[in-house]
């Protein structure tokens, strides 16, 4: 029943050591702790953002380099099934409104000691189940709707990929500067 649950050990270990990286990243950032995820929704404190982006730039650029250097054979694009993005994204939001965390600074801000991250964790594994029970009805029903397939913005519009990174990294950058700017010269509050 089990023989195929578990990766090989060196594939187990790997995960380990980048889920270990993964969490001192983010506590070292600062996005385990919950007045920082609320006051990134008060907009008050862009740590949350700032750390996204950077990632998210980050990761992009890592890939298709990776890619374009034959170090990686390929993408595995999920397809964009956007309903079911919508809801899936409205669900997480809510639940990190509520909870002040979202799945990777809970676990790394439960490592840290914080107890009302439980709770959250204990809700992700039982929204996880609910959607594995739920998934034949979801997959029928909701998953078809505004469905497109397989495709990225560089594959609809024939373009390189970085078409698209540069300006993001460009962007990011840009608005780095504003908002560090906006932070240093906004009032502090007494």
């Amino acid at each position: 029943m089990f023989s195929n649950f578990f990766a090989d050990p060196k594939t187990l270990a790997l995960g380990a050591v980048t889920g270990l990286v993964f969490g001192f990243l983010l506590q070292k950032g600062g996005v385990t702790r919950y007045n920082v995820i609320v006051n990134q929704f008060l907009f008050c404190d862009f740590t949350v953002l700032k750390t996204m982006l950077t990632a998210i730039v980050v990761g992009a650029i890592g890939v298709y380099a990776m890619l374009a250097l034959g170090m990686i054979e390929g993408l595995h694009v999920k397809t964009a099934a956007l309903m079911m993005n919508a809801l899936g994204g409205a669900i997480f939001g809510v639940g990190m409104v509520l909870l002040g965390y979202c799945p990777g600074t809970a676990v790394a801000a439960a490592g840290q000691g914080s107890r009302d991250a439980l709770v959250g964790i204990a809700g992700g594994l039982v929204g996880a189940v609910a959607y594995a029970e739920a998934y034949p009805w979801i997959g029928k029903h909701i998953e078809p709707i505004a469905n497109y397939g397989k495709i990225t913005f560089p594959g609809v519009a024939h373009v390189t990929p970085w078409v698209f990174i540069v300006p993001l990294a460009v962007g990011a950058a840009a608005l780095f500067f504003w908002l560090e700017r906006r932070e240093h010269t906004a009032p502090r509050p007494a």
